[in-house]
């Protein structure tokens, strides 16, 4: 009897609403954690239909408890009085032990908590945030150098297989 493979089905729950690439390009990223995120029902709402950003988000202390600001979630379109602020500040949902070790770290120099990615976990909307340390302008200029030299690199290794070696 031979085995039948069951195709990966892309569970509706498990959605990627928003991702912050250009953190990666401005930040060192030294440690990411998931957070879970407190929200009204019509941010949900608003999330599922996928028109979320992270660029201008960042994370804060207030009171022992992490927030996240200025991450823009637009108003739902069928939401009444009930709808919500599209930058407003939301609470993160962390363990309090990882919410100790997180402020510790922001309390040394230079170290900033950005928000990379948004998504939905069987059902709940997550946040991946992370620790991170921000570039210095001669560090993203030899970065972008890095990926050119390697880019070319690749091009004329390629070039020199489809003429059948190097001559």
């Amino acid at each position: 009897m031979a085995k039948t493979k069951k195709k990966k089905v892309d569970d509706p729950r498990n959605l990627v609403v928003a991702t912050n690439r250009k953190a990666r390009h401005d930040y060192t990223i030294l440690d990411t954690w998931e957070a879970g995120m407190v929200l009204t029902g019509t941010e949900v709402k608003s999330l599922r239909e996928g028109k979320s950003s992270l660029v201008d988000g960042f994370c804060q202390f207030y009171r022992d408890e992490l927030y996240v600001e200025q991450i823009y979630i637009p108003e739902y379109l069928n939401g009444s009085w009930t709808n919500h602020a599209a930058r407003r500040r939301r609470k993160l949902l962390l363990h309090r032990d990882e919410l100790a070790k997180i402020q510790r770290k922001v309390d040394e120099a230079g170290l900033t908590i950005i928000p990379l990615r948004l998504y939905f976990k069987e059902g709940r909307a997550k946040l991946e945030i992370a620790l991170a340390r921000g570039n210095r302008e001669y560090d993203k200029r030899h970065a972008l150098r890095a990926k050119q030299d390697n880019r070319e690199a690749q091009r004329a290794m390629r070039a020199a297989n489809r003429r059948g070696g190097i001559s």
